[in-house]
């Protein structure tokens, strides 16, 4: 995604376009690994160092509130930051705490056929997203 579909993508969801939510929004884009708070603010820093804390705070909230992005925590508690909004799964190295996207639509299907024969008494199901803990053995790119 690049700064206009970023642009885009605020516009669409009746945000004001600003240096701060187009620096963070890129920032999740380019850092692509799923990062956390602090990770992105050291990323913006390096051209933005007077950005406060609570900003990025705040924006990274109202970017979540309006699904433009998602939030992945990990076994570790920390929270991480994920642009891709499409339906998809994560691999987890429990070692490495390393997240990567994980698109497979026969796992979606199977899952949707599964949940559709078995409905669930009072509750609708909105998305199910699979965390698969385990090891990289090869890390993917």
């Amino acid at each position: 995604m690049n700064l206009t579909e970023i642009r885009n993508s605020l516009i669409s969801k009746g945000l004001r376009v600003t240096p701060q939510r187009l620096s963070i929004f890129e920032a999740i884009i380019k850092l692509h690994d799923h990062p956390s708070a602090d990770e992105i603010i050291a990323f913006i820093r390096q051209d933005q160092p007077n950005i406060a804390t609570g900003t990025v705070y705040k924006v990274l909230d109202s970017l979540v509130e309006n699904g433009l992005i998602s939030k992945v925590k990990t076994d570790k508690d920390l929270m991480r930051y994920d642009a891709l909004m499409v339906n998809h799964h994560h691999l987890y190295c429990v070692d490495s705490d390393k997240i990567h996207d994980y698109i497979d639509e026969e796992l979606d299907a199977l899952i949707a056929g599964y949940f559709a024969k078995k409905e669930i008494s009072g509750f609708k199901i909105e998305d199910i997203r699979l965390q698969i803990n385990g090891k990289f053995i090869n890390e993917p790119s």
